[in-house]
């Protein structure tokens, strides 16, 4: 048999870079061997985190979507959105129409604090926020009203410096952005002038880029402020990391120049603030019917590295919580989960089973793979571990221990071909890539499996298609033209995306 026919779950980065790694690598055999690739997707669009996850105002890193729109293109490769796992669609019925599937769903749920009055109106986890302005179809428009003048947002990553920018900054900033009308309006009646955002550690140990970080610096009519002493290296570490990080390591050293210019700043009075706190740790949230408050405690590191409170208290007078502090996977319906580590176990990619071995047919990549580490490019060589270990196994032969591989005889590939694949999943698609790629792998019309194209048909489910989606993106250019607002503008609800492909009428 020369054609593979794989499902992925998910077509956020790590959905797609699968899809990408998948074509390449099997382009790659010798000889080449055809695979088509159906990307599911329980949304109606494309592009997880890239759509849903990256802030409106970073248009940079969104165009990263312009990348994975190549591989959703590719002949090899057919996008089945409104199709959910667990949800009319079975574990086993993937298996049963597809000789491997890849599980590719991110992590897409807040770790909570764990402390009193965390479910009081006003406290929120971050990821609903950020869903809320990205426009995500399971949010409501309507969900935040941000009348509070003073808000906290706890963790100090890269999320919570978007979340925090989005809270402070001018909206009107954000009006040639994509971020729905809905969305827009509620910004600009926002009362918000103070943002406290608040790390249990101290800068060195800060996980935000320091790209980011100076953003908060350029944001017009804000002033940056830094807790009194927080952005001295020594006077709450006792075991000298912070120090040493800050000589050793180069993204600490760029992060703490930026924090320690701020701290020799004064305020110039301007409309609204951004403090930036560091070594505080939250204890309770306080309010009768919502937030009022959050106290928190002064932190430390002992002389073993070590951090403990202090008993030093303080309670910042807020109206609105968010926390950003992790993000978890949730399990997919009958796929094995880890609830300790929130991720399927797996080795290289191989989803394991309860007895440890590997279950054939079934992979796992990005943050379900390996948890919320790394930026967005890393699911790329992540992807193309999880793909070599893939198209290893159902090539069969000896795997390194010299066992046999769970599922042999489809494929052959050759020695020489597995050590070059990492290299070649490297490179780009693009439109004369993906021809070349299509090629040489001897793909012709468009990916499909006929088989779930037929369970979907009897259960009466009808999903996205890639045309489907082009639809969307017109209703939402179009949006933006009668709107006078930008290059496109994201339409504000699933009945609005659902209406803009037609797929109520069907």
């Amino acid at each position: 048999m020369n054609t593979l026919n794989v499902a992925v779950v998910g077509s956020g980065p790590a959905g797609l870079y699968t899809a990408e790694a998948l074509i390449k690598q099997g382009a790659a055999l010798d000889p080449p061997r055809t695979v088509l690739v159906d990307v599911l997707d329980r949304l109606p669009t494309p592009y997880g985190l890239v759509r849903y996850g990256v802030a409106p105002d970073h248009k940079s890193i969104k165009s990263i979507a312009d990348y994975l729109r190549g591989v959703l293109e590719h002949d090899g490769v057919r996008f089945i959105g409104g199709v959910q796992l667990g949800d009319g669609v079975t574990r086993a019925d993937l298996l049963a129409c597809y000789d491997a599937v890849v599980y590719a769903t991110g992590a897409m749920r807040d770790r909570r604090l764990g402390i009193g009055g965390e479910d009081l109106p006003g406290s929120f986890a971050a990821t609903d926020f950020v869903n809320w302005y990205c426009g995500h179809p399971d949010m409501d428009p309507d969900r935040f009203t941000l009348d509070a003048e003073s808000a906290a947002v706890i963790g100090v990553g890269n999320v919570a410096v978007d979340v925090a920018r989005i809270l402070i900054r001018d909206p009107a900033e954000l009006r040639e952005t994509d971020v729905s009308q809905p969305v827009l309006d509620a910004l600009m009646a926002s009362k918000v002038r103070e943002v406290h955002m608040i790390g249990r550690r101290g800068p060195a140990q800060a996980k935000f880029t320091t790209k980011e970080l100076r953003e908060l610096g350029e944001l017009a009519g804000v002033d940056v402020v830094v807790g009194q002493g927080e952005a001295d290296l020594d006077a709450f570490d006792a075991s000298g990391e912070s120090a040493r990080l800050a000589r050793e390591d180069r993204h600490v050293r760029g992060n703490y120049t930026v924090i320690k210019d701020w701290a020799g700043r004064a305020p110039t009075g301007a409309p609204r603030r951004l403090n930036l706190r560091f070594w505080l740790m939250p204890v309770e949230i306080h309010g009768a019917q919502r937030v009022e408050g959050l106290t928190v405690e002064r932190t430390r590191l002992d002389a073993d590295g070590r951090l403990t409170g202090t008993g030093e208290r303080e309670t910042l007078p807020v109206q609105m919580v968010l926390r950003s502090v992790g993000y978890q996977s949730v399990p997919l319906a009958g796929v094995p989960f880890d609830e300790r580590s929130h991720t399927v176990p797996n080795a290289e990619g191989r989803v394991l089973g309860p007895d440890g071995q590997p279950l054939p047919g079934e992979y796992v990549a990005g943050w379900l793979k390996r948890g919320p580490t790394g930026v967005i490019g890393t699911n790329k060589s992540d992807a193309a571990q999880t793909v070599r270990a893939l198209l290893a196994d159902l090539a069969g032969g000896p795997g390194a221990d010299e066992a046999q591989l769970p599922r042999a005889g489809l494929l052959r590939l050759p020695e020489p071909a597995a050590d070059a694949l990492a290299d070649q999943a490297a490179g780009t698609t693009g439109a004369a890539g993906a021809a070349g790629v299509a090629a040489a792998a001897g793909v012709a019309g468009v990916a499909s499996s006929a088989r779930f194209g037929e369970l979907l048909a009897e259960r009466g489910i009808h999903p996205v298609s890639y045309d489907d989606w082009l639809r969307i993106e017109t209703a939402e250019k179009d949006l933006a033209a009668a709107l006078g607002r930008g290059a496109r503008v994201k339409l504000a609800s699933r009945a609005e995306i659902h209406a803009a492909c037609g797929l109520d009428a069907r």
